[in-house]
């Protein structure tokens, strides 16, 4: 299909305060988001700190030997952290191999039907399609276990060349891989997902098969395909600008510690997770937001009579 031009460039940023102006105004999409989100990620974080006590409690971090860790020497440290986490792998592997299989489809299944219903109160005359939504969330948490698998592996590639050597590691060396890689797998990330994110835009619009909205995700053209690409790069830039900022919040009352005492420390870690989670989710909606309009305005002509 030949796309449709709008008389003037429109890049894909340049309406994004509009589009989170937009869901501003309507907290429901945020509700909504947040709503699915925390129904299903409390009880996996629950289920994993349940796992990881047991873990502690049949073999404490003294028999790893974490409590002789040397903090005020970098290169013994990294040793001993590596030591650390070798003793702990086997027992943490052991539990993925279960704990994977139930949480990830539990993700699935909870996120396809909560972000139908943030398009469809978006856009009133939606359908609700959950079964194609899960198939098309199943291909998206796919994708984002094939990248995290290479992240991983390159980062075992770069502890085994700086960490794992004879002598003293590199520990500049592995902190600049480390980094590069880090960034580059997200960089990926944000560039290739935007095709898995916008499928089920284009199922729901267009009233199109799960199978043919992925594959039409495909052959949106590169005036369309460079906005998506855009608004997911921005997304992800600010979602580290969030986990900076975060972070900022939690330290900043670490010089006070003494005269504030734990419990404040606790609260004020606690408002910060809190912060982010919500501004994540909230970012999460005008992503999909920037998605709908644009899709409106490249081929919401063709369409028109869906909407």
């Amino acid at each position: 299909m030949a796309e449709v031009r709008s008389s003037a460039p429109v890049r894909g940023t340049q309406l994004l305060v509009e589009h989170m102006s937009g869901v501003f105004r309507r907290p429901s999409l945020v509700a909504i988001e947040i709503g699915w989100r925390w129904l299903a990620g409390i009880p996996i974080l629950l289920l994993c700190f349940q796992q990881a006590q047991q873990i502690l409690a049949a073999f404490p971090l003294e028999s790893s030997g974490f409590n002789s860790v040397d903090a005020q020497n970098p290169w013994v440290a990294i040793i001993q952290l590596a030591g650390v986490w070798a003793y702990y792998q086997p027992h943490v592997l052991a539990v993925l191999r279960w704990l994977l299989p139930v949480i990830v489809p539990a993700w699935v299944v909870v996120s396809a039907v909560g972000r139908n219903l943030v398009l469809k109160r978006m856009e009133p005359h939606l359908s609700f399609r959950p079964v194609a939504m899960i198939g098309l969330q199943a291909a998206w948490m796919a994708l984002l276990g094939l990248t995290f698998w290479g992240w991983f592996g390159s980062m075992k590639w770069v502890a085994a060349t700086h960490i794992a050597i004879p002598g003293e590691p590199d520990l500049v060396g592995f902190a600049i891989w480390a980094i590069f890689l880090s960034l580059g797998f997200y960089t990926a990330w944000a560039l290739l997902s935007w095709a898995l994110s916008i499928a089920p835009v284009i199922m729901l619009l267009e009233q199109r098969s799960a199978l043919s909205s992925l594959g039409q995700s495909l052959r949106l053209g590169s005036a369309f395909t460079g906005k998506l690409a855009e608004i997911n790069l921005v997304m992800g830039i600010v979602k580290i600008a969030l986990i900076v900022l975060a972070m900022v919040f939690s330290a900043a009352p670490l010089p006070f510690s003494d005269e504030l005492g734990g419990s404040a420390l606790h609260v004020v870690w606690a408002a910060s997770a809190m912060f982010f989670l919500v501004a994540n989710d909230y970012f999460q909606v005008v992503r999909l937001k920037a998605f709908v309009e644009f899709w409106k305005l490249f081929r919401g002509n063709r369409f028109r009579k869906l909407m």
